[in-house]
């Protein structure tokens, strides 16, 4: 069995984001159900011990908004979270780590470059060492996901190259991804698989070799359209240099990821400018017609 929920579905910054007055932005804030978190998932392979993929800024939002992962029954001080499991470096996947300081014993797994990143920088020190393991996470072999005991989780890991980029506050001159940079995760549990690609810059043809015939993928949903962020007015940059394709178009995710016999998908990291999130609009309407799912925060996936 494999038990997933979705934490959050949101690219950077949520929805609202602090500082946009966009329509769906200005909507949110006076309607809490137009309101997402940044994307994250919760896993478990037995409904009692869970692993975040990876740890949003509003990890504290939501881990309190999610009863499974509430300290249990009786217990001072107490966790459901046994790990984190990281696949890029930048603030949306690390930030809410130092919302994880309490000294509760987990384990974070990840790439090394990303481990690299997080033993470079002392404010991650705050999560003290004998107690939060650092695992490296090699691409292309399975890793073990442990309870913080040791004991076997259930849950097996295999993490791959996707194409991306670096870390925003790390691109400097070049940005051109590295192995690790990005990843995607096959996750195992028993018979039940599924895979988690929160960033893609190319729908590269080893990645979509790779999901083929998948049960349930999560899948960048950054913008429906690459040049969307320049013409809302709210940026500069297209899809593609920030290290995401768009859903939509000939060279999208919704054409690209056609014909892989995929069970359920999943948009996840959707832009606060993406239409795809307003019920009823022509876009979320058409990502339906193909079969993707738009999650909402607390959605929950067995498999």
């Amino acid at each position: 069995m494999l038990k997933i929920i979705v934490l959050g579905a949101a690219a950077g910054g949520g929805v609202p984001q602090w500082n946009c007055g966009c329509p769906q932005c200005a909507a949110a804030r006076h309607d809490p159900r137009l309101a997402w978190t940044q994307a994250s998932l919760a896993i478990s392979a037995d409904g009692r011990n869970w692993f975040l993929i990876n740890a949003s800024p509003d990890l504290r939002q939501q881990i309190n908004a999610t009863p499974a992962l509430h300290p249990r029954d009786g217990a001072l001080r107490d966790s459901a979270m046994a790990g984190v499991v990281l696949t890029n470096g930048e603030v949306d996947a690390v930030a809410g780590l130092l919302s994880l300081r309490e000294k509760s014993a987990f384990n974070i797994y990840a790439h090394q470059r990303v481990l690299g990143i997080l033993d470079a920088n002392p404010i991650f020190e705050v999560l003290d060492r004998s107690l939060v393991g650092r695992v490296p996470m090699p691409l292309d072999q399975v890793t073990r996901l442990r309870l913080p005991s040791g004991e076997d989780s259930g849950i097996e890991i295999i993490p791959f190259r996707v194409p991306g980029k670096p870390p925003l506050y790390l691109e400097g001159d070049a940005i051109e991804d590295v192995a690790g940079d990005t990843v995607g995760l096959e996750i195992w549990s028993g018979d039940a698989r599924a895979h988690f690609v929160a960033a893609c810059a190319a729908p590269d043809p080893g990645l979509l070799a790779r999901l083929g015939g998948s049960p349930l993928v999560f899948f960048d949903g950054t913008l429906w359209r690459d040049d969307e962020l320049i013409l809302a007015g709210l940026g500069s940059k297209t899809g593609r240099r920030m290290g995401h394709m768009s859903m939509s178009g000939s060279d999208g995710s919704m054409v690209a990821l056609e014909g892989l016999r995929l069970g359920r998908k999943v948009f996840l990291h959707i832009n606060n400018s993406n239409r795809v999130l307003q019920g009823g609009s022509p876009e979320s309407e058409a990502a339906a017609a193909r079969g993707w799912i738009v999650p909402t925060d607390g959605m929950e996936f067995t498999l």
